[in-house]
């Protein structure tokens, strides 16, 4: 059992599990672990207590599975990162040019020497 800090309080609070630290009467409340309530349990032998363990251990059991899926998740979602960045950088790219294409340089009108003609009149 352990007793929460301030920022753990205010995590609680703002999650919505307690409506509101007023709620809790300026006292700091305690937690237990998993190991806390199995110990908990050697000792409160009402049937009550009993069934009140047997749901706090299956929550613990839960989270465990719930953290293991978020890691999981969040290793397929780098995998998926990986594999599209590059293809929805093309299609960025893409959407970008026909939105607001580039300038194209203004061709001059008329005739332009080629460079044989250019060059024999600077010799002459």
């Amino acid at each position: 059992m352990f007793q929460l800090t301030e920022d753990e309080i205010e995590l609680v609070v703002s999650q919505s599990v307690i409506p509101s630290k007023s709620y809790l009467g300026g006292a700091k409340p305690f937690a237990f672990t998993e190991s806390g309530v199995a110990m908990l349990s050697s000792v409160l032998k009402s049937k009550r207590a009993v069934e009140m363990n047997i749901e706090i251990v299956r929550t613990f059991v839960l989270l465990r599975k719930i953290a293991a899926n978020y890691t999981e998740i969040m290793k397929k979602l780098d995998e998926l990162e990986k594999n599209y960045d590059g293809r929805f950088r093309e299609i960025h790219t893409t959407l970008n040019y026909l939105i607001d294409p580039p300038e194209e340089p203004k061709k001059s009108i008329g005739f332009k020497r080629s460079d044989e003609v250019s060059n024999r009149m600077r010799k002459k």
